[in-house]
This record gives C-alpha cells, sequence and structure tokens, in this order.
C-alpha cells in the first residue's frame, strides 16, 4: 500500500495511504456494523438531522416559499459531516476500547467549540449559503417571475418548460461542483480534527490531498454519500435516522483506512 507524506505545521506527520474500491466497501460494512452495536447513539445523532431538515421545510412553507424547499434539502447533506461528529466519536471509542457512554460521546462533541473543529462549522456553514445563493440567483436568472409560491407549480414549470430544464441542467451541474469541493475539503479534515490536535488548514489540505491522490475510490464513496443522502431524504427525511449513522461511522473507518499519523 503506497504512502506519501505531506509536511504540516504540526507535531504530527501525515501520510496519506493508497485505497481503493476495496477499502470504501470495508469502510461501509464497518460502518453498518458500528450502528448495529451502538444503535441508540445513531438513531439520536440521526434523529437530530432528520428533524433539522424537517424544520426548514416547515419553516420555508411558513413564509410562502415553497420553491426553496428542493434546493434546500438538495443541499441540506452539506452539513452532513458536522453533525456527524458525534459518531466519528462512537467509532473511535470503540476501535480503542473505551467506554462509550452519553456523558462521553456528548462531552466530547461539546468540547470541539475550543478546539480546530468548530472552524469547520463556519466553512461548512459557508457552502452551503454560497449553495442557497446560487440557487437563487440561478431561479431569477432562468426563471424570473415564473417561480411560483406553490410547490406543484413550481415542479411543473421547471420540468415542463425550456427555461425550467435549463435551470434544472445549469442547477446540477453548479450543485455537484460545490458538493465534490465540500466533500473534498471535509471528507477526512472532520475526522482528523477529532482525532488529533491540528490547525484546520493542515485538516484541509489533508483533506483535499487524499481526494486527489485516490480519486477513484474517495470520489466513488462521494458519490454513495450523495446517492444514499438523497434517497435517504424522500420519505420526509426519515431514511436518515439509518443512512446519516451508517455513513458517519464509515467516514471515520475510511479516515482510518487512508491516513497514517506519526
Amino acid at each position: 500500500m503506497g504512502e506519501q507524506a505531506i509536511g504540516a505545521a504540526t507535531p504530527h506527520k501525515i501520510r496519506i495511504r493508497s485505497v481503493g474500491l476495496a477499502d470504501v466497501k470495508m469502510a461501509l460494512r464497518e460502518g453498518w456494523k458500528d450502528f448495529a452495536r451502538h444503535p441508540l447513539f445513531g438513531l439520536f445523532f440521526g434523529g437530530i438531522y432528520a428533524l433539522g431538515g424537517l424544520f426548514i421545510v416547515v419553516m420555508l412553507s411558513f413564509y410562502h416559499q415553497p420553491w426553496m424547499i428542493i434546493p434546500v434539502a438538495i443541499g441540506f447533506p452539506l452539513i452532513g459531516p458536522f453533525v456527524a461528529v458525534g459518531l466519528y466519536e462512537v467509532s473511535r471509542r470503540d476501535e480503542s476500547g473505551l467506554p462509550i457512554t452519553w456523558h462521553g460521546i456528548l462531552a466530547e462533541v461539546f468540547r470541539q467549540r475550543e478546539r480546530q473543529l468548530s472552524w469547520m462549522a463556519f466553512v461548512v456553514l459557508f457552502v452551503f449559503w454560497v449553495w442557497i445563493y446560487q440557487v437563487r440567483l440561478l431561479l431569477a436568472l432562468f426563471l424570473g417571475f415564473k417561480i411560483s409560491a406553490s410547490l406543484p407549480v413550481f415542479l411543473e414549470v421547471v420540468t415542463t418548460t425550456p427555461e425550467g430544464l435549463l435551470f434544472l441542467a445549469v442547477g446540477t451541474i453548479v450543485g455537484a461542483v460545490i458538493a465534490t469541493a465540500l466533500f473534498s475539503v471535509t471528507v477526512v479534515s472532520m475526522p482528523l480534527l477529532l482525532d488529533r490536535d491540528i490547525d484546520f488548514v493542515t485538516a484541509m489540505i489533508t483533506s483535499v490531498r487524499t481526494v486527489a491522490e485516490n480519486p477513484v475510490a474517495m470520489l466513488g464513496f462521494g458519490a454513495i454519500v450523495a446517492a444514499a443522502a438523497v434517497v435517504a431524504m424522500v420519505p420526509l427525511f426519515a431514511g436518515l435516522l439509518v443512512v446519516l449513522p451508517v455513513l458517519g461511522h464509515a467516514t471515520w473507518h475510511l479516515y482510518r483506512r487512508v491516513v497514517a499519523i506519526d
């Protein structure tokens, strides 16, 4: 298994290993095992994520902006890595043989406010805001006054008119670029910052380098994450109760396979 050192301005020497699709498959399998061993933690963190999605939908409907429900629902998974910090901690403790208690897990999650991981929250939320801004810009450019306060009418416009279809095509490309960029920045940096005391810039660089040096495996994992998240949101976000924890645990195991720290 190949390794490449990347110098960092930290006491740790970080090396990126070469991984393949077999490693992704193994990480997903281990993610499911972690969820099966500690289902209550998975359901708890998955429930927070699912309830957050429902809250956003309700608020958009209340303020008569149902046409934003689909863009927000599509962009909502962008904040998943930050929500999954508690799941990384469960997997870390399980792997290390440490006690897994509610007090210990939640205390570690709240402790991240004082560490570099807290800065990643701003990065993730900024990218989510950029996505929402881009959607509003594309709506104005392609649909203009055709934007409706009714979700059924809006869906009809975007699926049956040339302007609507162009909006969907461009929006899909823009969304894919933004999602890929955020995935590259966070897929390794989030678990790395939980695992070690390093600066968040180094963590983000490590994450991007990992994806660049293992594009097939890492982007394949990203595609699985995106597809699973979208499918899980269809039944009123209920599927996220299982999908988010499994993917969160799997991310930890993939991180452990691809990053070596001395």
